[in-house]
């Protein structure tokens, strides 16, 4: 068997896997979505420490789609992925519209929970318990969160417009990278496909609200002087509301359109199908013994 999965069979895996999102219970969508922020929020200190070591920022995005492959193959909730995945199940029939937008807020609030936990712990271990000041790596996050807020709020309006374009460039390539890992039946295979989209957006220093989810904060609590207002506005509205419609129609609809599911293709031609069925075929089934009929 082939390890490639054609964009069809692709999309229609992707709608089935939305179902399956739409149902999960609140407590699993807060669990697996604390669960990807903390190890996207990983890779992304991980990267962090990668600069303070002078070393080319072309390294960082190489390595930052390790967080994103652990979360994908651990089946874990990214609502990033989400804002792509769950409008094609919407599409397709499979999705309500009220179970997509409890599925965004959970996962995203899960999300949110993992990462500031995360900011917690990685702030006392590289300050040795609040004794030092975090060296490089904390002036590197400090200077990241101004620039993602301070600076576009300088800017008023045409900041937040920035910041918006650059969170649908983002999510454009994280959600083909989630729908990519299902172009592979393959463990390497799913992990090859899902790294080029990632390391792509992230080698572009584009937007993606859950990997600032870490930043900012991380700068706040070692110095940066941001309010939780600025981060708001200036950064995680206009990025959360970029991610989602990048996912919904960049992506999700986008390819829905183009490779409707095998679902959609069957009821399309079901009817003439059935209908010629018993025009032509009438009288051989009422002609049929029962025995045939019903066979037992």
């Amino acid at each position: 068997m082939t390890d490639y999965v054609n964009p069809k069979d692709l999309v229609r895996e992707a709608v089935d896997l939305a179902a399956k999102k739409a149902d999960l219970s609140i407590k699993d969508m807060l669990i697996r979505g604390a669960l990807a922020g903390a190890f996207l929020s990983f890779a992304t200190s991980l990267v962090f420490t990668v600069y303070s070591q002078g070393l080319p920022s072309i390294v960082g995005a190489i390595l930052f789609p390790v967080g994103f492959v652990i979360l994908v193959l651990l089946g874990l909730e990214l609502a990033t992925g989400n804002f792509a995945v769950l409008p094609a199940g919407l599409l397709a029939g499979k999705v309500k519209l009220s179970r997509l937008l409890r599925n965004w807020l959970w996962v995203y609030a899960g999300n949110a929970l993992g990462s500031l936990l995360y900011v917690a712990l990685f702030y006392l271990a590289i300050t040795n318990w609040r004794t030092g000041n975090g060296g490089p790596v904390a002036d590197l996050l400090k200077q990241a969160a101004l620039k993602k807020t301070v600076a576009y709020a300088a800017l008023g309006g045409s900041g937040w417009g920035t910041a918006f374009i650059k969170a649908i460039l983002c999510n454009w390539m994280v959600t083909i990278g989630a729908l990519m890992a299902l172009a592979s039946r393959s463990t390497l295979g799913k992990i090859a496909a899902m790294w080029l989209p990632i390391m792509t957006f992230f080698a572009l220093g584009f937007e993606h609200s859950i990997v600032n989810m870490f930043v900012i904060p991380s700068g706040m609590v070692f110095g940066a002087p941001i309010s939780a207002v600025q981060f708001l506005l200036w950064n995680l509205l206009p990025v959360t509301l970029g991610n989602i419609v990048a996912g919904a129609f960049f992506t999700g609809a986008a390819l829905y359109a183009t490779y409707p599911s095998e679902a959609s293709a069957v009821a399309d031609i079901s009817v003439p199908a059935v209908s010629t069925l018993s025009n032509d075929t009438k009288s051989a089934f009422t002609a049929a013994p029962a025995a045939t009929l019903n066979p037992t």
